[in-house]
């Protein structure tokens, strides 16, 4: 027996991880749209990508046994809209907007978890009045209603820093906001939710002191699982921005399984079901207070590899084994080692990029230390700040997952790797002398 399952944006990681599943003799993996046309292009044209989905689907000569995908907006929303066409399992369009339209999922959360919400309000970026608007404190994130990769997020201070980037986010609010008013315009939105388009943002009490951490899940048959909680590690200057992902997480076991009744209370509220989620949550130690932070209706694939180096398969087994309506069949730690991590490679000025590591350079890195896998994002002669779904203030050279024995053994394989990872990136401008 062998399942057709139709990946949205398959891309080379997904390649390299998927044959790691359990029982993955019974998986053929297609493409289902491309990279380029799903996270690469300059433009997403929502009801175009869907004719073409469907039309691919249609011309397959076997069965459609599933759709899964593991991509932010427009791949997260093509989901539902496409197994709903084929009769496939999976949340509704109303259960994933109500987790991925940032104003709308604030207003469920308010309704059902409200010691977690911060104070938030809708703030349209086109409005003369828009500074006058805002009636929260600051400072606050602003943010597009949808949007990925803190991509036109800003830390807003006072009324000046939001004039200064309020045309910012006119210019750019678009590329996300278009496609994603075609897909709100697929169902009756609620009134106080109509109004607030692709084309709005959402500002946000700032949530800085504590832990940040992710609650990787699935529903299925309107039973909450939780597959493993990973821990954000991020920059000391500037919050917003992740170097690390580690897991699993070293919170303790109490304040995890209060998380996950939180977890449950909400998806329970939006009518989430048939399938996985990734929950953002924020820990403030000194108060024992949790903040939710955001919530995903897909797997994070940046957790991927590091679920196969701890668990012993990474969790695309539970994206594909709810998407077939069958319990995940997802190992728990068989994997080579007890602690992994995603470094983010980052810079934090423009620059032109001179030199790469070499494909010989990883291999040595990847061989030295068995698990570990290197993947760049940028080519010699590029301009850093050509590179896409970056956040406000850095770049992501390339990322590096990798395992240990310990925490302090991670944090030492990393630098080790690091340092066998050499890039050059020549500045804008000559410094001053």
């Amino acid at each position: 027996m062998s399942w057709n399952i139709f990946i949205i944006g398959y891309d080379d990681l997904s390649r390299r991880m998927l044959p790691n599943l359990r029982h993955a003799e019974e998986y053929t993996f297609h493409e289902l749209l491309s990279l380029g046309e799903v996270v690469r292009a300059e433009e997403y044209p929502f009801a175009r990508l869907i004719a073409d989905a469907l039309a691919q689907l249609e011309r397959f000569p076997g069965p459609v046994d599933a759709i899964v995908g593991y991509w932010d907006f427009p791949t997260s929303g093509l989901l539902p809209v496409l197994r709903r066409e084929r009769g496939l399992p999976g949340p509704s369009l109303a259960a994933y907007l109500k987790c991925e339209h940032k104003y709308w999922s604030r207003l469920e959360q308010a309704w059902s978890v409200p010691e977690c919400v911060p104070p938030f309000q809708a703030l349209d970026p086109f409005d003369d009045q828009a500074v006058e608007a805002v009636e929260i404190d600051y400072p606050f994130w602003l943010k597009p209603v949808k949007a990925h990769s803190s991509y036109l997020g800003f830390r807003i201070d006072n009324p000046e820093q939001l004039r200064e980037a309020l045309p910012l986010i006119r210019k750019g609010i678009g590329r996300f906001g278009r496609p994603f008013d075609e897909i709100t315009a697929l169902i009756e939105l609620p009134e106080e939710v109509a109004a607030i388009t692709g084309h709005h943002c959402i500002a946000e009490a700032i949530i800085s002191a504590g832990r940040q951490c992710t609650l990787e899940g699935y529903v299925q048959n309107g039973e909450v699982h939780q597959v493993g909680l990973v821990d954000s590690l991020r920059d000391a200057k500037h919050s917003s921005v992740l170097l690390r992902y580690e897991y699993p997480s070293s919170l303790p076991g109490k304040v995890q399984e209060r998380m996950l009744a939180i977890t449950r209370r909400f998806l329970a509220r939006i009518g989430y079901d048939d399938g996985p989620f990734n929950i953002e949550f924020f820990v403030d130690e000194q108060t024992d207070r949790i903040w939710l932070l955001e919530i995903n209706a897909r797997i994070s694939r940046s957790h991927a590899a590091i679920f196969q180096l701890v668990d012993g398969a990474p969790h695309f087994q539970v994206m594909v084994d709810v998407a077939l309506g069958i319990p995940p069949r997802m190992p728990h730690r068989e994997g080579p080692y007890p602690v992994a991590a995603k470094q983010m490679l980052r810079v934090f000025e423009d620059g032109w990029v001179r030199r790469v590591p070499s494909d010989e350079e990883i291999r040595g890195v990847e061989e030295r230390f068995p698990g570990t896998l290197v993947h760049l994002n940028v080519h010699e002669g590029m301009r850093l700040s050509d590179l896409k779904h970056q956040d406000s203030f850095s770049w992501e050279l390339g990322v590096l997952f990798t395992g240990a024995e310990t925490r302090e053994a991670l944090t030492e394989r990393i630098e080790q790797c690091r340092g066998m990872l050499p890039f050059e990136i020549e500045p804008l401008s000559p410094p001053a002398s």
